[in-house]
């Protein structure tokens, strides 16, 4: 009798040790990751557990270490997205399974996402322009994520994997305006618009080249902290309405060569009146929303203007080598745990920062 009882007992234990170390087993292949889910007032961020995905052929599981927010980000959240998507365009973090054929990456990597998943080079393409992370197909916002190996690119060796997360979009698009578009050259004058991730990077990346960036903003105080990262000029534009004029003086009269233009209908035109003969437009975003009317007259002798759709992995790879050369670092604002990420979005459409707000994982 205690024989057949010690076997029962004995089997009920295994049977439950079973039991845990299924459930174990189960835990250990779930992820966390955000996703949006419509609402009446808006999409919102809802944290669910997933599967832990699998690489493909070609294709590479990353942990996702740091992810950072763009002002294209917030405007997803308005624009009732599908429910399920996957936001954030902007990550980097480590390779840590590869799948069959993969010859670009090895198990360690240091890895960041390139914002548009199938954009490797050359010209854009409809196709191209739909992988947009975190809008068109899923984006970083998870605890780990496969990408095909063509949307990643190795992350510069200085930089931690918070500065890298910053990379993608903002820093990407100001490289694209000023270098690939704008073929920038050491001496030129450079005109920024605000103190947010583009303008930013765009001031960094000038300053590094040789140009002269000149800088607005509402706030002095971030117009101090500009020019100690290289701006030669800076212009309250909220307590001087004809900023412009304070711009052109600024070039001693030669005028400005590159326009990063962010805001849209309120700045371009005025942006216009600081340009010199063969000056260059980027036209970026649209915070104000886009100008409507344009006079061709209006415009100096041979200005050109670039309709900038950030840039393809080649490019990513170009301004990384930009970035190892000059021993560059992103401006980080501010960081958040994963836990905080809706924090993290209030805290952008609050426009409190300078530079990049950044999430960690």
């Amino acid at each position: 009798m205690l024989k057949k009882i010690s076997c029962k007992y004995i089997l009920s234990i295994l049977v439950l040790l079973g039991i845990a170390l299924n459930t174990l087993t189960a835990d250990a292949q779930n992820i966390r990751q955000y996703q949006l889910e419509s609402g009446p007032n808006g999409a919102q961020l809802v944290m669910r557990n997933i599967l832990q995905p699998e690489p493909g052929a070609n294709e590479v599981l990353v942990q996702v270490r740091a992810v950072s927010l763009n002002r294209r980000d917030l405007a997803v959240l308005h624009r009732n997205p599908p429910n399920g998507l996957v936001p954030t365009s902007d990550g980097a973090g480590e390779v840590i399974a590869i799948g069959h054929n993969v010859t670009a990456f090895s198990v360690g990597d240091r890895v960041a996402g390139t914002f548009f998943a199938d954009w490797p080079g050359g010209r854009r393409t409809a196709e191209a322009l739909a992988s947009g992370r975190g809008g068109g197909v899923d984006g970083m916002l998870s605890e780990m994520i496969v990408s095909h190996e063509t949307g990643l690119v190795l992350i510069p060796d200085h930089l931690s994997y918070e500065e890298a997360a910053t990379l993608p979009c903002a820093a990407l698009t100001a490289w694209r305006a000023l270098f690939t578009d704008g073929n920038l050259k050491s001496g030129q004058h450079v005109l920024l618009e605000g103190t947010g991730g583009v303008s930013i990077f765009g001031l960094q990346l000038a300053a590094a080249a040789g140009a002269k960036p000149i800088i607005t903003s509402s706030s002095d105080e971030k117009l101090i902290k500009a020019r100690a990262l290289g701006a030669i000029g800076t212009v309250n534009y909220r307590t001087n309405t004809e900023w412009q004029k304070t711009v052109l003086e600024l070039t001693g009269g030669a005028g400005i060569d590159h326009v990063l233009d962010v805001v849209g209908r309120e700045t371009l035109y005025r942006a216009i009146e600081t340009l010199a003969y063969d000056g260059h437009i980027a036209l970026i975003g649209a915070l104000s929303g886009r100008a409507d009317e344009l006079s061709l007259g209006s415009l100096p002798r041979g200005t050109s203007m670039t309709n900038i759709a950030v840039g393809s992995r080649d490019d990513f790879i170009a301004m990384n080598e930009f970035l190892t050369e000059h021993g560059l670092r992103p401006v980080i604002d501010r960081v958040f745990s994963f836990e905080e990420a809706p924090a993290a979005y209030e805290y952008m459409d609050s426009s409190a920062h300078l530079g990049k707000i950044v999430i960690t994982l």
